[in-house]
C-alpha cells in the first residue's frame, strides 16, 4: 500500500459569500421602519500552510477536492451572516506550488509558511447598507461573491542537505542507516529504496540532514523506473554525494561507469552543476571491494573528486566522511546571502488609473469592460431584480464606464460584455440621460428599464383597473 506520495493534482475551492438580505423592519404601529437587512457572510478561504509533522502529500492523493465552508447569508433585523470557515490543509516542507500550466505559484519552505490558495467571496451588503439619502429604502440587496476555485499541482521536495546518489543496491541505505538514526528498509535486491529517506547527523558543532534518494539508473532523467519522480528531492540539497559499489555482481558494470552514467543523468535534469560532489566507495569490507578501490581511487581524485573508502557494514571510515560532509555544508552555509526580512512596499494608485478598461473585439464587435470592481458589482448584481440592475448601471456610470464607452466609439445598441469571455454578462448599451435615486419607482423597480418583471407588471395593470373603476364610480355618483 503507498505510504508515500509527492506529487498530488490538488482541486480547492473557497467558500462563497453569503447574500445581503432585502428586508424592511415592520412592527405594531409601525408598519415601514425602514430597511434593516443584514449583509452576508464572508467565504472561508483555502490555505496552505508548512507543518513540520507532514512528511507526504499522501492525504491529498486520497482526498484530492477540498473546499472551505461558505458564508452564511444575512437576515432581517440588522443581523449579517456568519463568516465561512477557513480551510487550513498542512504540507511538508520544501512544497511546491504550480498552477495547470505548470508556473510556480509558491514555494513553501519553512515551519509556518503559508498561501493562499483559494480567496473566498465577499459577501453581498444587504439593503440596510445600500440605503442613502436618496434610496432610502431599496429593494434589493447584492449578492455573495463566488469564491475562487482552480487545480492546483503538490510537489514535494526534500529539504536536506546531502543527497546520497548511486545505482540501487549500492549501499545508500546502509550509509544513511549508520551515519543517522534513519531506519529505512534494508535488503539485498534492487529497488529495496522506493521513498527518500532522511536522516539527522552530528558532526562536531555542526547538525545536517541527509537524505537517501533511491536508486537511479539510466534514462532516469527522461522518466525511466523511478528517477524522474525523485531527482527533484536533489535539488534543494547542498552537496551530493556519489556512493559507488565497489562489490558489484554485474559483470557489464563498474563503479566509474556507475559515476559518469549518474552524472550524465544529473546533467540531463538540470540544475545541478554547481553543487560540490563527493564520492564514496562502499563496501571496502569484501576483498575484492577493497582491491577495486585501491584501483579506481587515483582516477577520481585526477578528476577532482573528493574520496572515501567506507564500509557501511563494518563502520569504518564513516567518522572522516561525516566531518568532512560537515566542513563543505558549513562553507555552503556560510557562502549563502543574509536572509532579510520582506519590506513592505506601498504602490499608490496612479492618479490616471480609471480601475478599468473598454477594448473592442473585432471578431463579434462586442465592447469588453475588464477590471475588478466592474467585474465584482456583475457577479453581484441581481439581475432578476430591476432596481439591482439599476444600481449596477449608477454605479458603472459614475465610475466612469459610460464616458469610456463613448470615447472608444460605442453607440446605442452595441453589444458592452462586462467579465471574462467564459463567464461575462452581455447587454445591449443604451446611453443614459439620467442616473440616480430619483430615477426609481416602487421598490424593487426602475423607470430606466424596458423589461420590467412581470409581478411588477401585474401590480400595474391591477392599479390601473382600480383607479379606471374608481374613475367610473366617480362619474356615476352624482354627489
Amino acid at each position: 500500500m503507498t505510504t508515500f506520495v509527492d506529487r498530488v493534482e490538488l482541486h480547492v475551492a473557497a467558500g462563497n459569500g453569503g447574500h445581503g438580505c432585502a428586508s424592511v423592519h415592520r412592527e405594531k404601529f409601525k408598519p415601514l421602519g425602514g430597511p434593516d437587512g443584514g449583509n452576508g457572510g464572508r467565504g472561508g478561504d483555502v490555505t496552505l500552510i508548512v507543518d513540520q509533522s507532514v512528511t507526504t502529500l499522501l492525504d491529498y492523493h486520497h482526498s484530492p477536492h477540498r473546499k472551505a465552508t461558505n458564508g452564511q447569508p444575512g437576515a432581517g433585523d440588522h443581523r449579517s451572516g456568519k463568516d465561512g470557515q477557513d480551510l487550513v490543509l498542512p504540507v511538508p516542507d520544501g512544497t511546491v506550488v504550480l498552477d495547470g500550466n505548470g508556473e510556480v505559484l509558491a514555494d513553501l519552505i519553512g515551519q509556518g509558511t503559508t498561501f493562499v490558495a483559494g480567496q473566498g467571496g465577499r459577501g453581498g451588503l444587504g439593503n440596510a447598507a445600500l440605503a442613502s439619502a436618496r434610496r432610502k429604502a431599496p429593494g434589493f440587496a447584492l449578492l455573495g461573491e463566488p469564491g475562487g476555485a482552480r487545480d492546483i499541482v503538490l510537489e514535494l521536495k526534500t529539504v536536506a542537505d546531502v543527497a546520497l546518489v548511486g545505482y540501487p543496491s549500492a549501499g545508500k541505505s546502509s550509509l544513511i542507516s549508520v551515519l543517522s538514526a534513519a531506519k529505512p528498509k534494508i535488503a539485498d535486491y534492487p529497488f529495496t529504496t522506493l521513498v527518500p529517506n532522511l536522516g539527522v547527523v552530528t558532526a562536531g558543532s555542526t547538525v545536517y540532514t541527509i537524505a537517501d534518494v533511491p536508486g537511479l539508473i539510466p534514462g532516469a532523467s527522461q522518466g525511466r523506473g523511478l528517477g524522474l519522480e525523485f531527482l527533484r528531492h536533489v535539488e534543494r540539497c547542498s552537496v551530493l554525494v556519489h556512493v559507488l559499489d565497489t562489490a558489484t555482481l554485474e559483470s557489464d558494470r563498474d563503479p566509474v561507469s556507475d559515476l559518469d552514467m549518474i552524472e550524465e543523468e544529473l546533467k540531463q535534469y538540470g540544475g545541478l552543476e554547481d553543487r560540490p560532489r563527493i564520492v564514496v566507495l562502499n563496501k571496502i569490507d569484501i576483498p575484492d571491494g577493497q582491491d577495486l578501490a585501491d584501483m579506481i581511487r587515483p582516477d577520481l581524485e585526477a578528476r577532482g573528486y573528493r574520496v572515501f573508502e567506507v564500509s557501511a557494514v563494518a563502520r569504518t571510515g564513516l567518522k572522516e566522511l561525516s566531518f568532512a560532509l560537515a566542513g563543505v555544508i558549513a562553507e555552503a552555509r556560510a557562502a549563502k546571502p543574509v536572509e532579510v526580512a520582506t519590506r513592505i512596499v506601498i504602490r499608490p494608485k496612479a492618479v490616471d488609473d480609471a480601475g478599468f478598461t473598454v477594448a473592442k473585439e473585432e471578431e463579434d464587435g462586442l465592447y469588453r469592460v475588464r477590471g475588478e470592481k466592474p467585474e465584482r458589482w456583475v457577479r453581484q448584481t441581481d439581475f432578476n431584480n430591476d432596481e439591482a440592475v439599476g444600481y449596477l448601471a449608477d454605479r458603472l456610470n459614475r465610475l466612469g464606464v459610460e464616458d469610456a464607452l463613448m470615447k472608444a466609439g460605442a453607440r446605442a445598441g452595441d453589444g458592452v460584455a462586462i467579465g471574462a469571455e467564459d463567464n461575462a454578462v452581455v447587454f445591449d448599451w443604451e446611453p443614459t440621460m439620467a442616473a440616480g435615486a430619483e430615477m426609481l419607482g416602487r421598490r424593487g423597480e426602475d423607470h430606466r428599464l424596458e423589461a420590467p418583471r412581470p409581478a411588477a407588471q401585474r401590480r400595474r395593470d391591477r392599479e390601473a383597473e382600480r383607479d379606471e373603476v374608481q374613475r367610473e364610480f366617480d362619474d356615476f355618483n352624482p354627489f
